[in-house]
């Protein structure tokens, strides 16, 4: 098991805190010595996931913030209060994200839910906390992508899946622009002379309730995405999931506009190992592009 270092004194905002990897990961960070913010969108969530931390980790220290990645005036709340306290903030880890809901949904400004919530949250929020993550002394943005992403197309014409939404097709879209926001913001880092490492990670097939809460929206019954219910396919828990994120996040040995995930059968499950890049997840030409309408989209910008 990943042994994360020690964290002491640093400052970690992790979202979608409340189960899953981004629980995982709230924990062990905590317990190496972080103090972490759980940014999550339902706040009594998070309440009850830090007191199942607390009561295996007393000294954890651990703080309930809410935002909703799918709320571009959420994002900009969370942000502002944290930049009107001013303290350097360590490390972001992106990790909150829905999966394949079955019909077409959207986001409080109108965008499809998995394209507004899985990237634009997230590059929204990124972009708003970045002058304090550039305060700090050696910051990290970690960005959770998806095995998925390798099936991934940025469709410029449709990115909001107006015409023809497909749920699959949707997420993977998502998530590939998760991994290029991750390698344009290292890009963007080196340009300006930052100290800030971004890079990614995939969690392989983790069972968490991320292949059911989205494929069960607006459904009476609770459903699961269709690709996952292969009973054949290698799974792991969220303990060995969240691994590469954290490693990505924490690790001496990573590296800017890096890429992690499993190592093991079919890079689904395992140790964690640098992951494999495509020839769309190294397009940075696409990268740029979907950067600059990532902007426009969610009107946040890196400091000048």
């Amino acid at each position: 098991m990943y042994q994360v270092p020690d964290q002491k004194g640093k400052l970690i905002v992790v979202t979608g805190s409340n189960s899953g990897t981004g629980k995982e990961a709230a924990k062990r960070l905590a317990v190496a010595g972080a103090k972490v913010i759980m940014a999550v969108r339902t706040p009594e969530k998070g309440e009850a996931a830090k007191q199942e931390i607390l009561s295996a980790h007393p000294n954890a220290q651990l703080e309930i913030r809410r935002v909703d990645l799918a709320d571009l005036s959420s994002i900009k709340e969370f942000a502002d209060g944290l930049l009107a306290e001013g303290t350097p903030l360590d490390v972001l880890v992106n990790n909150a994200g829905v999966m394949t809901p079955p019909t077409r949904n959207a986001t409080a400004d109108g965008f499809e839910l998995q394209f507004g919530s899985n990237f634009l949250g997230p590059f929204a929020l990124t972009n708003r906390l970045l002058p304090l993550l550039l305060k700090a002394e050696a910051p990290r943005v970690t960005t959770m992508s998806s095995g998925m992403a390798n099936f991934g197309r940025i469709h410029f014409d449709d990115l909001n899946w107006n015409r023809r939404y497909r749920s699959a097709g949707a997420y993977s879209q998502s998530k590939l622009a998760d991994l290029m926001l991750s390698r344009r913001l290292a890009d963007l880092a080196l340009e300006r002379g930052w100290k800030l490492m971004s890079n990614a990670a995939h969690p392989g097939y983790t069972k968490t309730n991320l292949q059911t809460a989205g494929a069960s929206l607006g459904r009476e019954k609770p459903s699961i995405a269709w690709f996952t219910r292969l009973d054949i396919l290698p799974a792991q828990q969220p303990e060995q999931g969240t691994e590469p994120m954290l490693y990505a996040a924490t690790s001496p040995e990573a590296v800017a506009k890096g890429y992690y995930g499993p190592s093991g059968r079919f890079a689904m499950v395992g140790p964690t190992g640098v992951a494999s890049l495509n020839r769309r997840m190294r397009d940075d030409e696409v990268a740029r592009r979907l950067w600059v309408k990532a902007e426009k989209l969610t009107d946040t910008a890196p400091p000048a």
